[in-house]
């Protein structure tokens, strides 16, 4: 996974009235935190996080994160989650935890079929997407942002499991190897 450049602002307005205001001037609540530093209150905008998030697969996004203000600083992050207003969608909050590059982490990372499954095509079946994501294990630049998976050579009863799922080079999966993804189920017949 590539990173994307952010940038943020450490936040000194907090509670909920506080929040209020930054929702206000266009600025999303973020908060920071890692194994090896303290938490930290971030603000980022809110149109570069929308455009960040937009331009991703999944929302675990790998980000070269500059904090500006009075301890200015770089680091590597991911973010973690992304809370949504249930009704109007727009982000509400941000969590980031701090990685380093030579530290394996775990993501749960989206899974897509690619291709036409031979089932489907020439026996009528149905393709059928059992895991729609999975934790893999890696470090942070190894890691997929989606797992693609070619279902074009599945024939009617065919199943692919987890274990069966080609990764990149350095990243395991961390689910259950014997759990099914894809398989094509028969119609009946009428």
């Amino acid at each position: 996974m590539n990173p994307v450049s952010l940038s943020a602002s450490g936040r000194s307005l907090s509670r909920r009235q506080g929040v209020k205001q930054l929702r206000a001037q266009s600025q999303v609540p973020a908060v920071i935190y890692g194994s090896r530093t303290e938490p930290q209150s971030l603000q980022l905008t809110e149109k570069e996080i929308e455009d960040t998030i937009s331009h991703a697969a999944s929302e675990h996004i790998l980000v070269d994160l500059e904090v500006k203000g009075d301890d200015s600083r770089k680091c590597l992050a991911l973010i973690q989650d992304v809370q949504h207003h249930p009704v109007t969608g727009k982000i509400l909050h941000v969590d980031l935890r701090e990685v380093a590059e030579d530290e394996s982490v775990v993501i749960t990372a989206p899974i897509e079929p690619m291709g036409e499954p031979v089932g489907v095509k020439v026996s009528g079946g149905i393709l059928e997407h059992v895991l729609f994501q999975t934790k893999i294990k890696g470090m942070p630049r190894d890691l997929p942002e989606v797992i693609s998976v070619d279902v074009s050579p599945l024939d009617a009863g065919d199943t692919i499991h987890l274990g069966e799922i080609p990764l990149p080079e350095n990243v395991i999966s961390v689910g259950n190897p014997k759990l099914p993804v894809f398989s094509i189920g028969a119609t009946r017949a009428s």
